[in-house]
């Protein structure tokens, strides 16, 4: 029987699913010594986005938050992620951000980088990957799967391929971010990446979420092919939209024979502690869900279901998502097959849904679909639709983004004539990234960073418990919905 290790996703894919990336750092302490003492291979705990989210929605520094989190987990590994070519937002980030980006986190403790490219452009990848083992992190790329014409063995073979001889990558990790993943194909799958990944003595990670019911399964076929890392997230953080629980994938594993290398005894105050915090701020808790042709068919992550359905709300149409959803295959066609995850999921949807309102196809594209059509963030996997790039090259915008030959390359000096010399590396990314007024209105507020429990329910007693024993605390936040509480000595 197998050794499997369990990288923990509840702080960082299962929030963003179920959260929407809106999880405070303050919100992880309370929780931090039981998932540190867990013994987990690699704790993921933030990317790009959530910093975005962080200073535009909670206005709360990233950066603060991020060295808080790194000193109560101090016997974990954590990690973060970067697309090859963005970091924020669906535009294109010049190289030289994407690298200040990942050497900023190597100096703040991140010691994994997961490394994500969903146009599979291997080369990119291992560049990133260079860079961080430069910086002393491990890096990890991501293969992603996807139902399509495009999408076949012997393309998956010539990507994993491509990754292993560029001698860069730690580990290389099986996506399946839309939970499309049937059971025969997974094994398809899963043997061949093993097999050339064997070949190259690199260890898999399997990343499967469970939109369609199927990861828990495809974990085990996973281990019965060979691979020996599994991702999943705390029950309350889990399922649906997000992965498998860990408490079932640890107990599936177990039962079948395997030694699962975690400690399992605080799970349930883990699952306690974010389930209270979920029921304060009125976040959905994790759920399983029914096997549905639809979601294999439409390969929409679950984050940008909730999207669709807000940028509809808006506008008065929310019975319009159906017609949404069923426009969206067909411009997945005809823009060539893109996998549907960050930040293709996020074009093709926007794009299916400006068809729909305006009652017209693609009267209507937004730059970035034109930038994605140009070539501006790699080649796409199959072929693009002939009327669709006329329609593009038929605008003045579009001839002008199709004459530029690529996004804009600014060095690292550049960037910082335009704004500020001498800005910390910290500072900079977040102003070169999110809007100025958010990061102002962020810096000006000084939120502290301190820990904050659940007041609900069960779960919210144990809070006034912990912070009569220990004597050391200074100050304690509670919020539910938009009452925030805090306690100083």
């Amino acid at each position: 029987m197998a050794r499997i290790e369990i990288i923990d996703q509840s702080l960082r894919d299962g929030q963003q699913s179920y959260w929407g990336m809106r999880m405070r750092a303050g919100q992880m302490l309370p929780v931090a010594d039981a998932i540190d003492s867990a013994g987990y291979r690699i704790v993921d705990l933030t990317g790009s986005s959530i910093f975005e989210v962080m200073v535009r929605f909670r206005e709360e520094n990233p950066w603060k938050g991020l060295d808080a989190i790194r000193a109560s987990l101090p016997s974990s590994t954590l990690r973060a992620g970067t697309r090859t070519n963005g970091i924020v937002g669906m535009n294109v980030t010049p190289d030289s951000i994407v690298e200040l980006w990942i050497r900023s986190l190597a100096k703040h403790g991140i010691e994994s980088l997961w490394i994500f490219d969903c146009l599979h452009d291997a080369e990119n990848m291992i560049r990133v990957a260079k860079i961080a083992r430069d910086a002393g992190m491990a890096p990890s790329p991501q293969l992603n799967f996807s139902e399509s014409p495009v999408h076949t063995d012997d393309y998956y073979a010539d990507v994993i391929s491509r990754m292993i001889a560029g001698n860069a990558a730690e580990t290389i990790i099986l996506g399946d971010e839309a939970g499309v993943l049937g059971p025969e194909r997974a094994r398809q799958w899963i043997r061949l990446a093993q097999q050339r990944a064997s070949a190259g003595e690199t260890a898999l990670e399997m990343h499967f979420h469970n939109r369609t019911a199927m990861a828990n399964l495809n974990h085990i076929i996973g281990v019965e092919e060979g691979v020996r890392i599994a991702h999943s997230a705390i029950s309350t953080l889990a399922n649906g939209v997000s992965m498998p629980s860990t408490e079932v994938t640890v107990d599936n594993l177990r039962r079948l024979g395997h030694e699962v290398a975690v400690d399992d005894s605080r799970f349930a105050e883990v699952a306690e502690h974010f389930g209270g915090l979920a029921d304060d701020e009125g976040f959905a808790r994790g759920a399983p869900v029914e096997y549905s042709v639809a979601a294999i068919q439409q390969q929409f992550p679950g984050g940008m279901m909730g999207t669709l359905r807000e940028q509809l709300k808006q506008v008065g149409m929310q019975e319009r998502l159906p017609a949404v959803l069923e426009e969206a295959i067909q411009v997945r066609s005809e823009m060539g097959w893109p996998i549907m995850a960050t930040p293709f999921s996020q074009l093709v949807g926007i794009q299916a849904l400006l068809n729909v309102v305006q009652g017209e196809r693609y009267a209507t594209i937004p730059d970035e679909n034109m930038m994605y059509l140009a070539g501006w963030y790699g080649t796409p996997p199959g072929e693009v639709d002939a009327e669709l790039l006329d329609r593009v090259a038929a605008s003045e915008r579009g001839r002008e983004i199709l004459a530029a030959g690529g996004a804009p390359q600014p060095s690292l000096k550049e960037i910082r004539a335009e704004y500020g010399e001498n800005l910390s590396d910290e500072e900079l990314l977040l102003r070169y990234l999110i809007p100025g007024d958010d990061v102002d209105k962020m810096y000006a507020a000084n939120n502290p960073i301190e820990p904050i429990y659940p007041i609900g329910g069960e779960a919210g007693l144990g809070w006034l418990r912990d912070l009569i024993a220990n004597a050391g605390t200074r100050g304690v936040r509670a919020s539910r919905g938009p009452v925030s509480v805090t306690l100083r000595r």
